[in-house]
């Protein structure tokens, strides 16, 4: 048993994501390729004085008894029978809401934190079971890396990734909420806006990705709804800001998750380091970062 853990929680985009009908469970199945980036938020757990207490200490205007995080301790609890008190403190380097999976990788950091503050080391199934109750990104951040990832993002498969390519992450300052994306994306399918895309397949995934950046296949069904959105008021700022992640050199071009943050691949550092500052001139989030190496 530890009285002091430190955890980071990485980032994570994706480089694909389709998203298939909604299934009678109201959860969609999706078919996407996950990365784990060098950026994110770091955790500070300590054992606190009083039994049963959960302090949650962090920036944003989640309260901290409404975040993922104290529902982590809870599940924790339930499941170890662990009462000592705890002190979770998060520095946040992840905008909310911007698809980066910040509070996910979050929870992630704090399950394994607590296993090692407590001394309660789980199985591996019972961990991942605890994750995906948690949420559907959850489980990925358990052994973050480069995955393929389907179901509602529970059923995740590791896939080796052949680059260290530098990545520009730019936020819009838009809080994208994950459930009202799903809906407006039904929404527009019901009206014949925007047609169902076809999953493209694991191993035609894996191929392109072990190909030239330049000609990857892969898509946003997000993206594609969000440049082309009739009911909302976002459109501009899309295409602007994917217009110009475009006008720099990037080799590849998109949207994580349901937004809002876009982002750009680059040959090399020098190339991204030019285009984030070009474009930390014209939007308040700009971050260059890398993909991460398996933890």
């Amino acid at each position: 048993m530890e009285y002091e853990v430190v955890r980071k929680a990485p980032a994570k985009i994706n480089l694909h994501l389709h998203v298939g009908p909604r299934r009678e469970d109201g959860f969609h199945e999706i078919e996407s390729l996950f990365l784990a980036l060098e950026l994110g938020d770091t955790i500070r757990l300590t054992v606190g004085a009083k039994e049963g207490a959960c302090d949650v200490v962090m920036p944003g205007p989640v309260a901290p008894e409404d975040n993922i995080v104290s529902r982590v301790v809870s599940l924790f609890r339930a499941v170890t029978g662990w009462k000592a008190g705890v002190r979770i403190e998060i520095e946040k380097r992840l905008p909310l809401g911007a698809g980066l999976g910040g509070g996910s990788s979050d929870a992630a950091a704090v399950l394994k934190g607590l296993e090692s503050l407590s001394g309660k080391v789980l199985p591996r199934e019972v961990l991942w079971d605890m994750a995906s109750r948690l949420g559907s990104d959850v489980p990925f951040f358990l052994e973050p890396g480069a995955a393929y990832v389907r179901g509602r993002g529970e059923i995740v498969e590791p896939l080796p990734f052949p680059y260290h390519m530098p990545i520009v992450l730019v936020n819009p300052g838009i809080h994208s909420d994950t459930a009202r994306a799903y809906r407006m994306l039904d929404r527009a399918r019901e009206r014949g806006d925007l047609p169902c895309s076809q999953p493209l397949g694991k191993q035609a995934l894996k191929d392109a990705l072990e190909g030239n950046v330049e000609g990857w296949p892969f898509y946003n069904d997000f993206l594609n709804l969000f440049l082309g959105e009739t009911e909302g008021s976002f459109q501009e700022i899309y295409q602007r800001l994917i217009g110009d992640l475009k006008t720099t050199e990037a080799l590849f071009v998109s949207m994580s998750g349901s937004g809002s943050t876009c982002f750009g691949v680059f040959k090399d550092t020098v190339h991204a380091q030019e285009a984030a500052r070009w474009l930390s001139s014209r939007w308040n989030f700009v971050e260059l970062t890398f993909p991460l190496a398996r933890l």
